[in-house]
């Protein structure tokens, strides 16, 4: 059993400690020499693979590079985990420089990661644009972490796997659903190794979910309920704040990039800029690739037909308070024969937006979720999901180690499955990602012919956001919805002067 046990007696199949597996240190390395080769190879021909050399042959030893695009916040975390993976931090991007900062600057809790990463890394290259640093360090770059705001992920990405440059992405992959779709295809073109920042895909508890809902615990999936406590920054404004002096440690231009131009104002960046349709994705597109994840990794759906939104507070520059979203699958191998329905509820079901203060009044604090029949009974929680099928229900929660089923008596002599995915080093995203880059594992789990298909799914929801109480017909071979051309600029964004990108589709 694996250290399972299956408690028949109240219907309820409980996650206990399993018994823990020897982990195996991974010994193999990249030589410079070869990392070189490999660079030139995929500048030539857009495609190659590794050949790891075994060690006697490889000489001098060094560890793969590593250059941090945005190093606050999550990025300082990224890139301090990926040093600890055994990557060397060779480069910094950030359009806050920390050495044009006074002392109250510095104090900020905004820009203290940003602070902290360069004195981290005092020997590491710091640029503003990652376009320059992509020109000056060349083949020095083995790969890239890209922890932006979201406007800029496609751009970075792109530019980098285009140099033959592995790449990790924070969630969602990408702004738009057109850029999700080309990021799929240039790492396939290129061949790199890439990993999508949703770290609990890395997680032995939900691996282990997804082959228990594929093997058939809770019957073919009908429907799935998930939802976050988020925003927690404000939404639901009309218009933009009074436009303030740029600080003179911040690259404003570059932080625009390819977004539309807005003028500086504090409230906007560092850190309000999820609350931005032109900048960020709202609540759905900041927590959906976490939370929706095991139980669309689980169905293996494949591309929506519909979906629809209602949402409260949402304008034409900012994401709703609260949202309602809905998405339509058809039947596929661990679906039922009607179809598959994915339910995302997010925000706070009382508050509004306050102009003065520049923040959400929260009149309760009751966040939107799931109704008494779809939780089953369980105690409502900030975050988590349930998936539901025509024999029970699996209760998750991404951070716990503990998973509930509700079932009938279908799961009588229900035959436990073997492990069949590959479970990562440690449980972390970074380490496997860093297997993967050295060639130990063709690929992380969470790569971008994975999750870049599931962030097409989560920001298709968030172009329903922008259009509500529509329900919009999906056609994901043309990337268009029936009937509504009017939505196709969504879709794929125009870009800014200076930043116009093209790939082959």
């Amino acid at each position: 059993m694996t250290g399972y046990r299956i408690a028949r007696d109240i219907g309820v199949i409980r996650n206990v400690t399993p018994m823990k597996e020897k982990k195996t240190i991974p010994s193999t390395r990249i030589s410079r020499r070869q990392f070189g080769k490999v660079s030139a190879t995929a500048m030539a021909s857009s495609a190659f693979s590794f050949s790891i050399l075994p060690s006697h042959a490889r000489g001098r030893l060094t560890k793969p590079t590593v250059v941090g695009i945005g190093i606050g916040g999550k990025g300082r975390v990224d890139i301090t985990h990926c040093e600890k993976a055994g990557f060397d931090v060779v480069g910094l991007v950030d359009t806050a420089d920390s050495t044009k900062m006074s002392s109250v600057d510095m104090e900020n809790r905004r820009l203290k990661g940003v602070v902290e990463t360069r004195s981290q890394y005092p020997d590491a290259k710091f640029f503003t644009d990652y376009r320059e640093m992509f020109e000056k360090m060349g083949d020095k770059v083995d790969a890239v972490i890209v922890s932006t705001p979201d406007h800029h992920h496609f751009h970075a990405s792109a530019m980098a796997m285009e140099r033959g440059k592995h790449v990790y992405c924070q969630k969602p992959l990408t702004h738009g659903v057109w850029e999700a779709r080309m990021m799929t295809k240039l790492a396939e073109k290129h061949g790199v190794k890439t990993q999508m920042g949703n770290q609990a895909h890395a997680n032995d508890h939900m691996r282990r979910c997804v082959e228990l809902i594929r093997a058939g615990v809770i019957g073919k999936v009908r429907e799935a309920h998930t939802w976050t406590n988020r925003p927690i920054w404000p939404q639901g404004f009309a218009k933009p704040p009074a436009k303030e002096k740029v600080p003179a440690w911040l690259d404003w231009e570059q932080w625009i990039g390819p977004a539309p131009e807005v003028g500086y104002n504090a409230n906007i960046a560092p850190f309000a800029w999820r609350g931005w349709w032109d900048y960020g994705t709202g609540a759905l597109g900041d927590m959906a690739c976490h939370i929706m994840d095991m139980a669309y990794w689980a169905v293996d759906p494949g591309a929506p037909t519909s979906v629809k939104a209602e949402q409260e507070g949402a304008t034409k520059i900012s994401p709703p308070i609260n949202s309602k979203v809905v998405w339509e699958f058809p039947s596929g191998q661990y679906t039922s024969k009607r179809g598959f329905k994915y339910y995302w509820y997010d925000g706070y079901v009382n508050a509004d937006f306050n102009r003065e203060t520049w923040s959400l009044i929260k009149h309760s604090q009751e966040y939107n979720h799931p109704d008494e029949k779809a939780l089953g009974g369980m105690p409502f929680q900030q975050f988590g999901s349930v998936v539901i099928g025509e024999a029970g229900k699996l209760i998750f929660n991404r951070n716990r180690n503990r998973w509930f089923v509700h079932s009938n008596n279908d799961i009588d002599g229900f035959d436990w499955p073997d492990k069949t995915i590959a479970r990562a080093w440690d449980q972390d995203p970074y380490k496997e990602w860093y297997d993967a880059v050295t060639g130990r594992i063709e690929q992380a789990e969470s790569h971008f012919g994975q999750a870049g298909p599931f962030t097409e799914t989560v920001l298709l929801g968030v172009i329903a956001q922008q259009n509500p109480d529509t329900d919009l017909k999906w056609d994901s071979k043309s990337m268009q919805f029936k009937g509504r051309s009017d939505l196709d600029a969504l879709v794929k964004r125009d870009y800014a002067k200076g930043w116009k990108i093209e790939i082959d589709s």
